[in-house]
């Protein structure tokens, strides 16, 4: 506590007052002595004089408040002012309270204890904002560690598709992947089982985020173009050859596997596709995800399948295949719902009707730059290019006539 007032007798009445009641006082006779030992150390609490030699109360109480920074002092004004501009001036200057002179014991301590008060919500604000600042600090380490982590993950899941463009001959295929996030579970790819058939998917994991790409890159693996052994779409002929499975076969396989083996909650939809690449033949199965869509060499689109169970719900479900056949110039797009659940500002999505007037208009434009184009269209119907699911695409481009690759 500081007592400052260029009365001695004033000082020694108010100090021991303060002392009976357990203070510790220090006294200056002036602002200039008061600040000298504020240098020294800071009080909790100030009782000033307003009228004083050279500085006076209000000028002192400027300096100190200046001089304290973080560490709040509470300061009370001693006068005999009653005037309510004075009042207001030294309020301005930074007192918390005023006592009128002479002053009353009872009314001292009464003072002196709600300024306690007030220092002691200000210290324990002080204290937990600084816990809360520390806790932010933590917090914000770790979102960076973690926003490193994904990105790198990003990297990875992006490298499950070693080929974003393959040029079979007959038939050309373009993939696309754009998670919505750092990852997705969104998965495309191709894989060739001989010279004359080759096999494209498409497959969305329930959920985002972690999980659901942890999950994908797993899928991956039993999808795998690089190693055939492990490819649950193909088998081994007698002559030693690999075929691929039925893919209605291949979904009830996966189905089997995701309930049995997998011990999770996620579920995912899948089109998986056949094409020959000498007859154009296809055979597809289509397990919750959105419909295929082919479109002629007209520029006329067709859908095809009936949606069927998605993957890892229902023990023992069964698929349908599906067949058609691609002639010369005539293309298949297997899509992710994250593009006809696109929706604009108004909430309305794009849907399958909205795809095909997108695919009519890229009629002339092939390969990746197709897919790039159906991004840049998707963004002017979002209204920004930030999309609220994954988007993925398989872009199949049959020629015709086969020829080997």
């Amino acid at each position: 506590m500081l007592i400052v007032d260029d009365s001695r007798l004033q000082r020694r009445i108010a100090g021991g007052l303060l002392r009976r009641w357990g203070y510790r006082v220090r006294e200056a006779g002036s602002g200039a002595e008061a600040l000298a030992l504020c240098d020294e150390a800071l009080p909790d609490l100030v009782l000033s004089d307003w009228m004083m030699p050279g500085m006076s109360g209000p000028e002192f109480c400027t300096a100190f408040r200046r001089l304290a920074g973080a560490r709040y002092g509470y300061f009370i004004l001693l006068t005999a002012k009653s005037d309510k501009e004075e009042v207001a001036a030294g309020l301005d200057a930074g007192a918390d309270d005023f006592l009128t002179k002479p002053v009353n014991g009872g009314e001292l301590r009464a003072r002196i204890s709600a300024g306690e008060r007030i220092l002691r919500m200000q210290r324990e604000m002080v204290e937990k904002n600084r816990l809360v600042t520390e806790t932010l600090d933590q917090l914000q380490q770790l979102y960076d560690a973690i926003d490193r982590d994904l990105i790198e993950a990003r990297k990875l899941q992006q490298s499950l598709i070693a080929e974003r463009y393959r040029d079979f001959g007959a038939a050309q295929v373009s993939l696309l992947l754009q998670s919505a996030g750092h990852v997705g579970g969104d998965l495309v790819g191709m894989f060739q089982v001989s010279d004359e058939v080759i096999g494209i998917y498409a497959l969305d994991v329930s959920g985002h985020g972690i999980s659901s790409a942890l999950m994908t890159a797993r899928l991956a693996g039993y999808l795998s173009a690089s190693v055939p052994e492990q490819n649950v779409a193909l088998y081994r002929r007698d002559d030693g050859r690999f075929a691929m499975r039925p893919p209605q076969d291949t979904l009830a396989a996966l189905n089997s596997m995701c309930l049995e083996d997998m011990e999770t909650e996620h579920y995912f939809t899948i089109c998986l596709a056949e094409v020959d690449l000498g007859s154009g033949r296809l055979r597809l199965a289509q397990a919750g995800h959105p419909h295929p869509v082919i479109q002629r060499r007209s520029g006329a689109c067709e859908l095809l399948g009936q949606g069927g169970l998605p993957v890892g719900l229902i023990p023992g479900a069964c698929y349908d295949g599906i067949e058609a056949r691609l002639g010369p110039g005539d293309r298949l797009m297997i899509h992710s719902d994250g593009v006809v659940e696109c929706a604009d500002p108004a909430g309305r999505q794009l849907g399958d009707a909205g795809l095909q007037r997108i695919l009519s208009d890229l009629n002339q434009t092939r390969g990746q730059a197709c897919l790039e184009s159906v991004i840049w269209k998707l963004a002017d119907h979002a209204g920004g290019d930030r999309f609220e699911d994954d988007v993925s695409a398989v872009l199949l481009e049959f020629r015709g006539g086969y020829f080997q690759g």
